[in-house]
């Protein structure tokens, strides 16, 4: 079966999802994955993670309905945005929303006029080593900062429940984690020194989706948590994975519809000398302004997979790609190492279900690229072994069928050749 087009297209193994699943239940057993919904926000995810009792972290409303029309309940639901519209501060209250998160005082007196009831979450700034996390730092309060926060709390009547730590996506500093759950206790014994009942420890996201990541992360984590938060203190453990659950079960293919051969020395005025090898410039349908958006974030996107039967001995050439804009900032890689292409050509990215490659997908806009869903028959029938499948089974009996009529559909999605 071929799909012939043109346009830009994702295509999404389920069972890619439900693998990352079963792999953090065993490694991360104690800990409840909560699903950063501003990752990836497209349906077919949200169903499948719903079903196997994932909870769920919103930033918006738009993401509040997109949870709640898939009948996750509200206790399963967290609203994390740090700078919160009183319009949706009622929203939440409205629909019993009742966990959110708060790191300065402003949001905290917001939040007590307009969700008297909430249960907040004091998120917490965290020491990133990492030399690209210093964005992590401008974000949450410091132990000082949360002392005030908690008497201030407890002067308008709104309850604290437990701490979060913002660890981002991109953090690749697995330590990070130890002293983030040592200032959490700190948080902990200063909020039942004042008079809450703290019980939810949020340890963050930063979990990439590499099995070898969680497993260093697992050795850290584990073994601080156990120290500061043992089972007899009946704290819950949770986390934030988002990247984890979604980047590789996604692959983003785009068209290239232009090139230019360019001189490497640009003193010849764009003119090669006859001894001189090529460079080649590839403008794709998909650039920094949808799909790649990331880049912007001064993000790196690894260099893509040739859709092309190409003899193992061709050579290569200097490339970078661009988008369709034609704009200066539209790179999307400076460069890689291709075989030479032509107009209609297919490049492959991996890796693609997260975060810019995975917002602009589930759009409503008709020109956002189509998805795809598909789950091998190989992929399918292990599962059939696994706790995961049992309880997707249980919980959503469409989910069966749906993964059975994709295969069916889908099972060899390519691109002319």
């Amino acid at each position: 079966n071929h799909i012939f087009i043109q346009n830009a297209f994702f295509v999404a193994d389920i069972g890619v999802i439900i693998r990352q699943y079963v792999h953090w239940k065993t490694h991360m057993a104690t800990v409840r994955p909560y699903y950063t919904v501003r990752c990836n926000s497209c349906p077919a995810v949200i169903e499948v993670l719903a079903a196997l009792g994932t909870g769920f972290v919103c930033s918006n409303k738009a993401e509040l309905e997109l949870v709640q029309g898939h009948g996750i309940p509200s206790e399963d639901i967290i609203y994390s945005g740090v700078c919160k519209q009183v319009s949706q501060i009622k929203y939440a209250a409205k629909n019993g929303i009742d966990l959110l998160v708060c790191d300065n005082e402003a949001e905290l007196r917001k939040i007590s006029r307009c969700h008297p009831n909430a249960k907040l979450l004091l998120q917490i700034s965290t020491e990133v080593s990492h030399h690209n996390e210093e964005m992590s730092m401008t974000f949450g309060s410091s132990l000082k900062e949360c002392r005030h926060l908690l008497e201030t709390a407890k002067e308008l009547g709104v309850q604290v429940v437990g701490v979060r730590s913002h660890i981002s996506s991109s953090c690749e500093d697995d330590q990070v984690y130890v002293p983030a759950i040592s200032d959490a206790r700190c948080v902990f014994d200063m909020g039942e020194e004042i008079g809450f009942n703290m019980n939810i420890l949020d340890i963050g996201g930063g979990f990439t989706g590499s099995g070898a990541q969680l497993d260093m992360v697992h050795s850290a984590v584990m073994v601080t948590v156990d120290m500061y938060f043992p089972p007899s203190t009946g704290v819950s453990i949770i986390a934030e994975p988002g990247s984890f659950f979604v980047s590789s079960a996604f692959t983003l293919a785009v068209n290239i519809i232009s090139k230019e051969v360019v001189a490497r020395n640009r003193h010849e005025e764009g003119n090669l000398c006859s001894d001189e090898e090529p460079e080649f410039q590839y403008f794709m349908n998909e650039g920094v302004y949808r799909s790649f958006a990331c880049k912007l974030l001064e993000n790196m996107i690894a260099a893509p997979s040739v859709h092309k039967s190409t003899p193992l001995d061709a050579p290569v050439f200097s490339s970078s790609l661009w988008g369709p804009s034609g704009d200066d900032l539209d790179q999307v890689v400076e460069h890689c190492l291709l075989p030479e292409l032509n107009v209609g050509d297919w490049l492959m990215f991996s890796h693609a279900g997260a975060y810019s490659l995975g917002q602009p997908l589930c759009s409503p806009s008709s020109d956002s690229p189509p998805v795809s869903y598909v789950i091998s028959t190989t992929d399918w029938f292990e599962m059939q072994d696994t706790d995961a499948t049992q309880e997707v089974t249980l919980k959503n009996f469409t989910l069966v069928p749906y993964f059975l009529n994709s295969c069916q559909r889908e099972a060899a999605v390519s691109v002319p050749a």
